[in-house]
């Protein structure tokens, strides 16, 4: 049987709707009761790359996935998104969600957003989750990779462009899903996504990315309790880097999945969700 993204969400109660993020319409599926978990994807991606984590935790918290700054069918500000545009437009839409404060979850470069807003306005954070997170490192190789097939897959229209883009971020190429890279697919062919490409892609310009990196001491400034969870086949970063991103921020627990590569959320949907939600429960926004 296929698993599709309306099964993984089958009986569960939600809505995907556009928030005023401070004039930025943002679109967001939520759903679920209780402390809110905001989950943000990575470069380029969208909030369906949570559609295997949402239901496990709408049974216990309010969810919000989003698409973050520029990205999916949210709005396109004509600036490039650097790291404090990103963290400015998540408080924003909390602050239209009205959310005190939220659990973050994090993937790639949605923890590194993540990661700079626990440090900057920690009160709004009430635990984090680094999954893969990007923004300690800047590899040329890695982020010419990321440029590169980005780049490829949005200005051809050529379907397996955006099917290799998605396989590379997995250790096992079935879970690039077909559906997942017609949604992609779709997504990158928005009249205004390739338009707003460099903007998107600003990070893997070197300078811009040295001067938005987390370093050491910077990450020795998160208070706030934080899970970092890696892939062994991680093709953006190998585990020595969570390994150091564990040793700067203290009190962090590491969890390495074997047989994963860049989106452990979605690839080991099943551990992720039990690892997640023991974590949470550990560390409740009323505690």
């Amino acid at each position: 049987m296929t698993t599709t993204i309306w099964t993984e969400l089958a009986g569960l109660d939600f809505r995907v709707t556009t928030v005023d993020a401070a004039g930025v319409p943002t679109r967001s599926l939520q759903a679920g009761t209780g402390e809110p978990v905001i989950f943000l994807h990575g470069t380029s991606g969208h909030l369906e790359a949570f559609a295997r984590n949402l239901g496990a935790h709408a049974h216990r918290y309010a969810c919000h996935a989003l698409d973050m700054l520029g990205h999916g069918y949210t709005g396109r500000p004509d600036f490039p998104y650097e790291i404090p545009r990103y963290r400015d437009h998540l408080l924003a839409y909390m602050d239209a969600a009205g959310i005190e404060s939220a659990h973050i979850v994090g993937e790639s470069l949605g923890g590194w957003v993540g990661a700079r807003t626990a440090i900057d306005a920690p009160g709004r954070v009430a635990s984090l989750q680094l999954l893969c997170a990007g923004g300690t490192v800047a590899n040329p190789k890695i982020m010419e990779r990321i440029r590169t097939t980005t780049r490829q897959a949005v200005t051809a229209d050529d379907v397996d462009l955006t099917r290799r883009r998605l396989r590379l971020l997995m250790a096992d190429p079935k879970d690039a899903t077909e559906e997942l890279v017609a949604v992609r697919h779709t997504i990158y062919h928005l009249p205004d996504f390739a338009a707003n490409l460099d903007n998107l892609l600003c990070l893997q310009d070197m300078e811009t990315r040295l001067r938005n990196i987390l370093r050491p001491e910077d990450l020795a400034g998160i208070t706030v309790p934080t899970l970092i969870v890696w892939g062994r086949d991680n093709p953006f970063g190998e585990v020595p880097e969570a390994a150091a991103m564990h040793e700067a921020v203290v009190g962090s627990e590491l969890v390495l999945f074997d047989a994963c590569g860049h989106w452990p959320q979605h690839e080991q949907a099943v551990r992720y969700n039990a690892l997640s939600l023991a974590f949470l429960a550990k560390h409740p926004i009323s505690g």
